[in-house]
């Protein structure tokens, strides 16, 4: 843990941390360099209903061990706990903003939870546009669009001993073409290191990284392009983060796939001054094959 106890936050030519009102700084921020943080965003109280709501889709039975951490897609879809964010006008505003638009749908969701112990996130792009090919699976389908992709919350806070999040500064510039002493690999979602083997890189010797450093109400904000990893978690605190991402709702979406039962129960449930933001809603069926 010594090497990422170390890590400091950067000392950057420019500002990426913002206040809630400082929104079209923080546009600008994003546009220009692929990452932004918005300071205070959540309350104390809503920060704390929200750790217990990504428990309760996450890990509902408490089954996760240390070293293991796990993912809950449509997270929106398990319940109340994360439907609360939708009634947060702070959090819709800077929605609103980056959308640029009222008319919005939720596009998709997560929660995630690392235990002590578990591994670092290879470096990876979410964005799936660069390829012409028919999707392979859900994410494929979901993940070609232009929104800001990237809008996530770190429960427990980001800082590089507990798995906090890091990205590479301007790397979501249409034709970037990796870090110094790197190549992409053949898909572009990640890169990895000159004269080694094609695989998504799992260390923090890059250039242009930022490890980001945030407290447990601050939103993180990176466009859809940026390059983004997460370092291992080497205490004995367990680190929670969650994300609800919108798209324009006049950007329509022709899924392959069913929508889920979980989903469809969550389309049910939603309270109708909610409904608004469900029109279009495609769930994800993570079983769905090209």
């Amino acid at each position: 843990m010594e090497q990422y106890l170390q890590i400091q936050k950067p000392d950057l030519d420019y500002t990426y941390e913002f206040e809630v009102d400082q929104l079209s700084q923080m546009s600008e921020c994003l546009e220009a360099h692929g990452f932004a943080i918005v300071k205070d965003v959540l309350p104390r109280e809503l920060v704390d209903s929200l750790k217990q709501a990504v428990f309760d889709g996450t890990d509902p039975n408490s089954e996760l061990e240390r070293g293991q951490s796990r993912t809950r897609h449509a997270w929106i879809e398990s319940g109340p706990g994360a439907w609360q964010l939708l009634g947060y006008e702070p959090f819709m505003k800077i929605h609103r903003h980056l959308i640029g638009t009222d008319e919005m749908t939720v596009h998709r969701s997560a929660a995630i939870i690392r235990m002590p112990g578990s591994q670092p996130v290879a470096w990876h792009t979410d964005w799936c546009g660069f390829s012409t090919d028919a999707p392979k699976n859900s994410g494929d389908v979901l993940n070609r669009g232009l929104w800001p992709s990237g809008k996530w919350f770190y429960l427990t806070g980001s800082r590089p001993e507990h798995g906090g999040l890091c990205v590479i500064a301007d790397s979501h510039i249409e034709g970037w073409e990796g870090p110094e002493g790197f190549n992409l690999t053949t898909d572009k979602r990640s890169f990895y290191k000159e004269g080694e083997a094609e695989k998504a890189y799992v260390g923090f010797d890059i250039p242009g990284l930022v490890p980001l450093f945030t407290n447990p109400g601050d939103m993180i904000v990176f466009a859809h392009r940026t390059y983004h990893g997460a370092f291992p978690n080497q205490i004995d605190d367990i680190r929670l983060s969650c994300a609800i991402g919108f798209r324009r709702r006049d950007h329509h979406i022709n899924i392959p796939w069913e929508i889920p039962d979980d989903g469809r129960q969550f389309l049910s449930d939603l309270p109708p001054r909610f409904e608004q933001y469900t029109r279009g809603y495609t769930s994800i069926n993570l079983n769905w094959r090209g």
